[in-house]
């Protein structure tokens, strides 16, 4: 847990190759230790992708959270124009060297929270820290808003032990909430902002 929160983390890099399967297409990822699901694509992440409706998907797109990268990259394969945002620079350079190794180009900076975002987006698609606590998820949710374009979408998933029902109930005083699927107990929510 602590990637969720250092920037730095201390632990033994210990580099491996994963590969995946989205969607019926063959990536290839380098994780490490002190990153989120670093022994393969974790199941809320890939329900979320294959979820998408990429055909109305459009415009500029931020991956919150990016870890090493597998939304980001999954969706610049797709020709989409992407910005990938992580605190952890351990996840960050694994997300330059993974769009390298996928031959997708996308732009990664380093931003806590939103504090480095300076532009407005068209998505917002993110797997969320659920475990960071009630205030930084609120602040990841709800903050969200600010950095959308009239219109624009905060898609995201959570499982229901996780609180989803709650979060949805919560979030549709800011957007018009919609669940795109549920899947074995995950949630994928588009919040779409006023």
């Amino acid at each position: 847990m602590a990637y969720y929160f250092e920037d730095k983390p201390t632990s033994i890099s210990e580099p491996r190759k994963i590969k995946v399967m989205i969607s019926e297409e063959r990536f290839v990822f380098l994780t490490d230790n002190d990153v989120f699901s670093k022994k393969g694509l974790d199941f809320g992440t890939r329900t979320m992708l294959e979820s998408l409706d990429l055909n109305n998907i459009d415009g500029d797109i931020l991956d919150f959270g990016c870890g090493y990268g597998p939304i980001g990259i999954f969706l610049a394969y797709h020709h989409k124009k992407v910005d990938m945002v992580d605190i952890n620079e351990r996840a960050l350079s694994l997300s330059k060297q993974n769009a390298i190794l996928n031959q997708v180009d996308v732009n990664i900076f380093k931003s806590n929270i939103y504090d480095k975002v300076t532009k407005k987006y068209d998505y917002i698609i993110t797997n969320p820290p659920i475990r960071v606590g009630k205030t930084i998820l609120n602040s990841i949710l709800f903050g969200a808003k600010q950095y959308l374009k009239s219109r624009g979408h905060l898609i995201f998933v959570v499982h229901k032990n996780q609180g989803a029902k709650t979060l949805i109930k919560n979030l549709e005083c800011e957007y018009e909430v919609n669940v795109i699927r549920k899947n074995k107990g995950f949630f994928v929510i588009d919040c779409q902002n006023h």
